[in-house]
């Protein structure tokens, strides 16, 4: 397994501990890494995208909401909310990580993690995230001028 898939399981595992626990969010990362003993570049790549998510959880769950038809994040189950959150955040802000990259890994982890289910789930969503992405890139800023 590559460093980036173990920095994307690890990142799920500590979100799905952050749902089912309370406490202080950089106490839970301090004692989640130490448990782990995850380092070097899985560590920081895992990191980042615990950050990037926590800071940006609002936008991505938003576009999450946008994109699942007849579904709301608080029906899903917490591994498959996770999982879209980490990917989502990626096709969103992680410019190094190519979007088919993105979404391919995220089905392999729900293969892992999910249910016999959340493997399509996870693509569909996805799917229609990457396209809203580039939807939102091929418009016109108003006021901006080509």
């Amino acid at each position: 397994m590559g460093r980036r898939r173990s920095s994307r399981e690890l990142a799920l595992k500590f979100l799905y501990q952050t749902e089912l626990n309370r406490g202080e969010f950089e106490e839970q990362m301090q004692d989640f890494t130490e448990r782990s003993a995850c380092q070097g570049e899985v560590k920081k790549y895992m990191t980042e995208l615990v950050d990037a998510i926590a800071i940006h959880k609002s936008v991505i769950d938003g576009l999450l909401e946008k994109c699942c038809e007849n579904w709301t994040l608080s029906r899903m189950s917490v591994i498959d909310r996770n999982i879209l959150r980490i990917a989502t955040c990626e096709l969103m802000f992680q410019k190094d990580v190519p979007p088919k990259v993105a979404i391919d890994e995220a089905v392999e982890i729900a293969k892992k993690f999910g249910s016999d289910d959340s493997p399509d789930f996870i693509n569909g969503v996805l799917d229609r995230v990457k396209k809203e992405l580039e939807k939102e890139l091929a418009e016109p800023t108003p006021g901006k001028s080509i």
